[in-house]
């Protein structure tokens, strides 16, 4: 769809008037929210993570961007707000596990969360297991969400479950685990709950694992 296209773009520009007014656009148009933001905003996000990750762009056009992609969202997410069916008051603690300082796509599911009436406490990149084992005990989430983006840190994700075990936290808490190199059958090998290939399905996968009806998922 061409408004997704445009919808991309005005991220990548980091135009924050101009996805604003795509928000609008797209809701006049009765396009879903979420499919608006999944296929439009995140792709544009998506863009920036890649060209930042090749060092084509620098950290304050990433910030740029996403104000901008927040900006339109915000917009959908007081949309949902207004129709009272997105409100699940459910609690998820995210993060990237240590090691790991891609929190791009990470930021993106916390968007989607958001939208979707999950209330998120983001610990941000490079969290060591120890912290969210101490987050988990503090804040008493329903999902703790863990990304990596690089093989050499999804290793830490099994000693995460395997510690929140260890705390006596395990049966308290679901644990849903996403990234580029983590693999649904691996991921249900090492005890996760839950695995997100993309934010949307990551929303999907944490209203079924808290008992939230997929009925009026979509507004």
């Amino acid at each position: 769809m061409d408004l997704f296209n445009e919808m991309a773009k005005a991220v990548i520009e980091g135009d924050e008037e101009k996805t604003v007014s795509l928000a609008q656009e797209a809701l006049a148009k009765g396009v879903d929210p979420m499919e608006a933001i999944e296929k439009g905003f995140a792709e544009g996000m998506k863009e920036i993570g890649r060209l930042f990750e090749a060092l084509e762009i620098y950290l304050p056009q990433v910030i740029i961007s996403a104000e901008a992609m927040t900006a339109g969202v915000d917009l959908f997410r007081q949309h949902l707000l207004s129709k009272g069916g997105e409100t699940s008051q459910k609690t998820v603690l995210l993060g990237t596990i240590q090691g790991d300082v891609h929190d791009i796509g990470k930021n993106i599911v916390k968007i989607m969360l958001e939208s979707n009436g999950f209330k998120v406490y983001d610990l941000g990149r490079d969290v060591p297991v120890f912290d969210f084992i101490e987050k988990v005990k503090e804040l008493r989430p329903d999902i703790v969400g863990v990304s990596a983006l690089m093989t050499t840190t999804m290793v830490h994700m099994p000693k995460l479950i395997e510690a929140l075990q260890e705390s006596g936290l395990r049966d308290q808490v679901k644990v849903m685990l996403g990234g580029a190199p983590v693999l649904p059958e691996w991921a249900k090998k090492v005890g996760a709950d839950g695995y997100g290939e993309s934010a949307m399905e990551a929303v999907r996968v944490a209203k079924k694992l808290v008992g939230l009806s997929s009925e009026g998922e979509r507004a």
